[in-house]
């Protein structure tokens, strides 16, 4: 098992096949959504993370039975697309206009001792433009195309399918750079001595929602978007 891990697949290939593989690399600060493309090596020598350390939990991991895991990987990808859009686009939605009002409040009112927070508020009014138009496409062009290929897959449907993927890869490098800047701007969600409760309530809904997202953009960059390409080849 130790060999395949370090040779074999992808870190968003481990997390796709075993989600609870997640969470250890969240522990270990590794990207597993839009540098998932990354092999284990490499991402442990970027981040200076321990390999033999990962190895020898992913071992572990790997001799424990799944028990009441979401097994997406399996799932047909309409179905996906659907839970995608009740599970994560929801939570973005509802989030969105309330980080935008609190990561203003607090920079405009901590930002003089805390000038981080200034960045802070205008990269995420970048993810909030972002994300809007993104998942408007995703619900109303990509995903229905995902659907109709599942039926019949035209030249017409593909070619929109292969389009709307390859723009939408890039808007995923887009808004997890943003929140990673943020992530490194707070020091991981830090939260200063002076901080207001509004400070900390903002810090912690930042944290969440980057928590979301990093498992929103795996579904789609490392199980959605794969097997859609596939089928539109």
């Amino acid at each position: 098992m130790t060999d395949q891990i370090k040779t074999g697949p992808t870190i968003g290939e481990i997390v796709a096949n075993d989600f609870r593989a997640a969470s250890i690399f969240k522990e270990a600060g590794i990207d597993f959504c839009c540098g998932g493309n990354k092999s284990l090596t490499d991402a442990c020598r970027e981040k200076g993370a321990d390999e033999s350390g990962l190895i020898q939990q992913l071992d572990a991991l790997s001799q424990t039975p799944v028990t009441g895991t979401m097994n997406f990987k399996e799932w047909e990808l309409g179905f996906l697309s659907d839970y995608i859009v009740n599970t994560h686009h929801k939570f973005v939605l509802k989030n969105l206009p309330e980080l935008v009002f609190y990561t203003q409040k607090i920079a405009d009112v901590h930002g003089a001792h805390h000038p981080e927070l200034i960045e802070v508020a205008s990269l995420f009014i970048k993810i909030n433009e972002e994300l809007l138009q993104h998942l408007k496409n995703e619900e109303e062009v990509l995903f229905p195309a995902i659907k109709e290929a599942e039926k019949h897959a035209s030249q017409l449907v593909k070619s929109t399918i292969i389009s709307e993927i390859t723009r939408m890869q890039g808007e995923h490098e887009f808004a997890g750079g943003a929140m990673d800047k943020i992530n490194v701007l707070t020091q991981n969600y830090l939260i200063p001595d002076d901080a207001c409760n509004t400070y900390r309530v903002s810090l912690k809904l930042l944290e969440q929602f980057e928590d979301d997202l990093h498992i929103h953009v795996h579904l789609e960059n490392n199980i959605l978007y794969p097997k859609a390409l596939k089928m539109a080849e």
